[in-house]
Formats: C-alpha cells, sequence, structure tokens
C-alpha cells in the first residue's frame, strides 16, 4: 500500500482528502502544521506529500524548501489558494513536482496523486542505455549484471549518470567524487575513470583530449572518440 502524507489545516479539506484516498486504496496520514509536514516527510515513511502553502506557523514553500535542501526526493504537490503565476512559479522552482489550485476537483487531484507516485517509484535509478545505477543500493547494473562500486567509483558514476553526452572535466568531476577540501590532483580522475572503465567496459566512458572525460549515450557514441 501506497502512503500519502496530507499537509492542510483546513480541517473540512484535510478530513476530505483523507477519506478520499483511503476509499483508493491509499494509506493517509494528515497533519496540519508546517514542523510536522517536515518532520513526517524526513522520516521516509511516505510515497508523496500534498502540501497546502497556507500552513501555521511554517509555510508550505519554506517546507518544500527545508525538505529540498535536506536532499528529500519525495513527490510533493503543492495545494493551494493562491492562483497567481508567481506563486506557481515559485511552487515548481522551488521543487515541488505539481501545483494545485483551490478549489479543485478531486478526482482530479487523486489522478496526479496516481501519476506521480507511479513516477516517482523508480526516481532511484539513474539510466542510460544499458547501464543503470541505482542510488539505494550503490551498485551499477551493466548488460544485465551487478557490479560494486566504491564510494569514489558511485560518486563519479553518479555524475556521469546525470549528464549522459556531456563533456565533464577533470576539475568538474574531483568536485563530485571529492566534497571535503582534500582535492586530489586532477590525474587521479584518470585512475578512477580507469576502474570504472574495467568495471562497466571501455567502450562507455570516452576521453575528450584536451578537455575531459564523457559518458557516451546512444547520440554520442563514434568510433572516433578515444579510450585512453
Amino acid at each position: 500500500m501506497k502512503h500519502v502524507l496530507v499537509a492542510e489545516d483546513e480541517k473540512g479539506i484535510a478530513l476530505l482528502l483523507q477519506q478520499s484516498l483511503r476509499a483508493e486504496g491509499f494509506g493517509a496520514t494528515v497533519v496540519s502544521d508546517g514542523e510536522q509536514a517536515r518532520r513526517y516527510a524526513l522520516s521516509g515513511g511516505y510515497d508523496l506529500l500534498v502540501l497546502d502553502i497556507g500552513l501555521p506557523a511554517t509555510d508550505g514553500f519554506t517546507v518544500l524548501r527545508q525538505l529540498r535542501e535536506a536532499g528529500s526526493r519525495l513527490p510533493i504537490i503543492v495545494l493551494t489558494a493562491r492562483s497567481g503565476v508567481a506563486d506557481t512559479v515559485a511552487g515548481l522552482e522551488g521543487g515541488a513536482d505539481d501545483y494545485v489550485g483551490k478549489p479543485f476537483r478531486m478526482q482530479e487531484l487523486l489522478a496526479r496523486i496516481r501519476l506521480r507516485i507511479r513516477n516517482g517509484e523508480n526516481a532511484h535509478l539513474l539510466r542510460c542505455c544499458d547501464l543503470t545505477l541505482d542510488l539505494r543500493t550503490r551498485r551499477l547494473h551493466v548488460d544485465g549484471r551487478i557490479v560494486d562500486l566504491t564510494a569514489r567509483e558511485f560518486a563519479l558514476a553518479e555524475v556521469f549518470m546525470r549528464n549522459p553526452g556531456t563533456v565533464l572535466t577533470r576539475e568538474q568531476l574531483i568536485a563530485a567524487a571529492w566534497s571535503d577540501d582534500n582535492h586530489p590532483a586532477s590525474n587521479v580522475i584518470d585512475v578512477y575513470v580507469r576502474y570504472l572503465r574495467r568495471k562497466t567496459g571501455a567502450h562507455w566512458i570516452s576521453t575528450v583530449r584536451g578537455k575531459g572525460y564523457r559518458l557516451d549515450d546512444s547520440t554520442t557514441r563514434l568510433p572516433a572518440d578515444s579510450r585512453g
């Protein structure tokens, strides 16, 4: 069963949402203020958050920002009586996945909830052609086989998988894999790229001479690319 957290301080709307979600087969928990919404959302026990902007104490925009800054990838549908374009843009740019104005049609909101939960089920997977990186298990799937990665290899694999076809400089790769101040010499990246190539197959990561490295996708894989 999928569980939805509803952050709504209007009791009538909160009760209607809770009853409708349960009737659709969802688990539903209701909270009425921003601090509760933030704490419950970060607990990891929910598949989606319906977040009212006009919450007491801590408003929905602040909760949204706090969750995204904390690294939460929980799908969030913002629910608000505000209908201005600026508020809609602020919500979406702040990290919301969808924006529904009040008054709303319950069936439309339920349809959006189902869609966002369905799309979010594989949000922990990064895919590029025959490569799949699981952000939860920190394992790489290559042509059907599972590859274990060290912490540095995983960090490099993640930045490559998030930027397929993009040339990444050694400095960018160092910044991604060494988040502390003890940055190594740039040639250390060459060593770790070799490690990744041994595990994935040399054809996936190209050397772009004088610039850096690129994870090849179907549009960038060219016979002339160097694999040095």
